[in-house]
């Protein structure tokens, strides 16, 4: 990390659901909550309590120097709405196997 920035990945305490488009995308109680200096919270949920059925890989990929590369997933009507970390690195290796959406209602 670099100097003044840190992250931190904890189990949210929260209910996390994400609605898209009338469709329920992803729902549950055992979301994380990565917290990074000079961002918003996002929370992180399970691959398992999201709908990839209704989601398309995409090609983007993007380089976080603190996360690692992030792959994205789709919709038709939302291009890299959704992404996650493959092989994060190691200090926020809680995020493996978990999405992220840029727009979540917390609960």
């Amino acid at each position: 990390m670099t100097a003044g920035h840190r992250i931190t990945v904890e189990q949210s305490e929260r209910h996390v659901r994400v609605v898209h488009g009338g469709e329920v995308l992803a729902e549950s109680d055992r979301a994380l909550v990565l917290r990074e200096t000079g961002c918003p919270p996002r929370y992180y949920i399970p691959s398992g309590d999201v709908r990839l059925d209704l989601l398309s890989p995409s090609d983007t990929r993007t380089h976080c120097p603190f996360k690692g590369i992030a792959s994205y997933w789709s919709r038709p009507d939302a291009p890299d709405l959704v992404w996650a970390y493959p092989d994060p690195k190691p200090d926020v290796a809680g995020i493996k196997d978990h999405l992220c959406f840029y727009e979540v209602e917390v609960r």
